[in-house]
């Protein structure tokens, strides 16, 4: 596919647009805190628009759409499953991550548990789940791009992964925050204007729509899987989508943008509304492309049905609304790298060199360096495996970061605010188990060995989280004599998770500034 002059006007003022807003932060950019969570100045309302352009990636605009157009009923796990997830992340752990944490999620646990083995494999937990999605998200973006612009694929991604790298090293987080803010915008304008003009078609009647959807849908688009595997499976995927969106550090680090436990909760608020209408829209557009082409027509463009978003496009609109949509594409694949970037740049940078090799002691010049240096190393290790794995099947990579994010980081996470008893060999051996049976079980599934998988279940969440509780008992309880802290922090840790001040009435030590 050849992309029109009018598309490649649309991409380019896309790129414009968002370095003008990088070069605007980079002058802003001056410290650690500046860098890592935007100094903790962003409103709820701002910080709300740019967690749904965090969240609602290509994977939801393309991929959700071409799911339900060619699988139906079922998709609706991948849009309710970040629902479950908003409301744990709201009631459960917003404002504690926000009280508790500094720059990363690594600090979150460091602030009961001061031991370095702690952080060490949060930040490396943090690092592998950053640097699987990113993988995830490069390799589709290298493919999408390659197909609309006619271009080869390694320069569509190394395209991306120079802008990610230069919206972090230059703009740091306020330069993501503003980008995901202007992606949020865009994508909710776009969405809302496909809903539009495809209920326009049926004379704004869903139920018309739905009709026509059915008729012309070469599979049944409107019943679920039957029988106790499929069930298994379908509620393993919800656990996934759910607890792993709760788990995944660069949503996670959102919190520590805002600065206090009220701004959190109302980043929450915003996100949950804005998040709501983008996925509300999804169904209308994936059943709508399929009652105005015809599910074959979808297949024939791409057997996943990821084109789906842009065909209806054309379609409604032709090549300008073509264009529109192709651009909001883009950018979303922007936002949510970057994102990624600062989130995999934080565990690499403050959790395993300045706090661990430097014991805390590095300058903020040497914090905002080593942020900028790290943001550059992982862009170019991601890049490089993308660069390879262009055949590679990708959803392997996204189901191992939900899943690694869901098993490893939910049950140290729970249990490091409400189990008194937890050690720092629980969140240690919790965070190995984990990793260890979700990458396990992802290997021996049908993701990987097909007809012939040893585990039945695609997403193997509804035994591997469970295996990564157990592990933080087993830890807490066999491993060995407790460090003297363990016991007395908690009390003073759940003060300044409800609080955010010490047990002696003294602030909380979350200053974003300051090294």
């Amino acid at each position: 596919m050849n992309a029109s002059p009018l598309t490649l006007a649309v991409f380019a003022g896309v790129i414009a647009l968002t370095l003008g807003i990088t070069f605007w932060a980079g002058r802003r950019n001056t410290g650690a805190g500046d860098h890592y969570v935007a100094g903790g100045r962003l409103t709820g309302s701002q910080n709300g628009l740019a967690i749904t352009g965090d969240l609602v990636s290509a994977a939801a605009f393309l991929g959700t759409v071409g799911l339900f157009a060619t699988q139906g009923v079922s998709s609706y796990f991948y849009i309710v499953g970040p629902f479950v997830a908003f409301v744990i992340l709201l009631t459960v752990l917003a404002e504690p991550l926000r009280n508790l944490g500094r720059f990363t999620m690594a600090d979150v646990v460091a602030g009961r548990f001061r031991s370095r083995g702690v952080r060490a494999s949060m930040a490396v937990n943090s690092l592998l789940v950053t640097i699987f999605y990113m993988i995830a998200q490069l390799v589709a973006a290298g493919a999408l791009i390659s197909l609309l612009l006619g271009v080869d694929y390694a320069v569509a991604v190394l395209v991306v992964g120079v802008l990610m790298t230069a919206y972090i090293a230059i703009g740091g987080m306020l330069a993501t925050t503003w980008i995901q803010i202007v992606q949020a915008v865009m994508l909710l304008g776009c969405m809302a204007l496909l809903v539009v003009l495809i209920l326009a078609r049926f004379g704004f009647d869903p139920m018309a729509m739905f009709a026509a959807a059915a008729d012309s849908g070469a599979k049944d688009l409107f019943t679920s899987p039957s029988g106790l595997l499929p069930g298994l499976d379908l509620l393993s995927l919800a656990i996934a989508v759910g607890l792993g969106t709760a788990a995944l550090p660069h949503i996670l680090i959102r919190f520590l943008t805002v600065p206090d436990g009220r701004e959190a909760r109302r980043s929450m608020n915003y996100a949950l509304v804005w998040i709501g209408l983008s996925f509300a829209a999804v169904p209308v557009i994936g059943y709508g492309a399929v009652a105005l082409l015809g599910q074959e027509a979808i297949t024939d463009a791409a057997a996943s049905g990821n084109l789906a978003t842009l065909q209806v496009s054309d379609l409604l609109g032709g090549p300008v609304l073509f264009a529109l949509v192709a651009a909001v594409a883009f950018a979303v694949i922007l936002a949510t790298v970057s994102g990624l970037v600062i989130a995999g740049s934080g565990a690499l940078a403050h959790d395993l060199y300045s706090s661990i090799l430097r014991r805390g002691r590095a300058t903020e010049r040497e914090q905002v360096v080593a942020g900028r240096a790290a943001s550059v190393a992982v862009s170019l290790v991601a890049i490089a495996v993308s660069l390879g794995a262009q055949n590679t099947n990708i959803s392997v990579l996204g189901v191992l970061a939900v899943v690694v994010a869901a098993s490893a980081n939910i049950p140290v996470l729970v249990l490091l605010l409400f189990w008194k008893r937890l050690t720092s060999a629980g969140v240690i051996w919790g965070i190995a188990s984990g990793v260890g049976s979700a990458v396990l079980l992802i290997l021996v599934g049908p993701q990987v060995l097909g007809d012939g998988a040893l585990f039945p279940l695609t997403y193997p969440s509804l035994a591997s989280v469970p295996i990564g509780f157990l592990g933080c008992w087993l830890g807490s309880v066999l491993g060995g004599r407790r460090h003297r802290d363990d016991q007395s922090s908690f009390e003073e840790m759940q003060v300044r998770a409800a609080l955010g001040v010490t047990t002696s009435g003294g602030e909380a030590p979350v200053d974003r500034t300051t090294p």
